[in-house]
């Protein structure tokens, strides 16, 4: 039987560790660091349980990362906003 390698979402993984989300990305480069190990030692299944679980921990860490930035841009915005209208009500 003729088995194709799952996509291992190393480079992902290790671009949102350094990116985004420290933590879900490690995660996700455990996992994808399995991927070629088990497809080689035959294990198909384990392969794409290993490649699903990284998609997923990538993709957490991803949307987290995203999630991080815009409370922050947002929180700096209002911020600034704050302090122009306290500025204003002191003259």
């Amino acid at each position: 039987m003729d088995q194709n390698q799952p996509k291992n979402y190393l480079v992902e993984s290790i671009l949102v560790t350094i990116f985004c989300c420290l933590p879900f990305g490690i995660a996700g480069i455990v996992f994808a660091s399995q991927v070629n190990t088990k497809f080689s030692s035959g294990d198909y299944q384990g392969a794409q349980e290993a490649s699903e679980n990284a998609k997923k921990w990538m993709k957490w860490g991803l949307f987290s990362g995203i999630a991080v930035i815009l409370l922050y841009v947002i929180f700096i915005f209002a911020l600034g906003g704050a302090a122009i209208l306290g500025l204003n009500n002191n003259y």
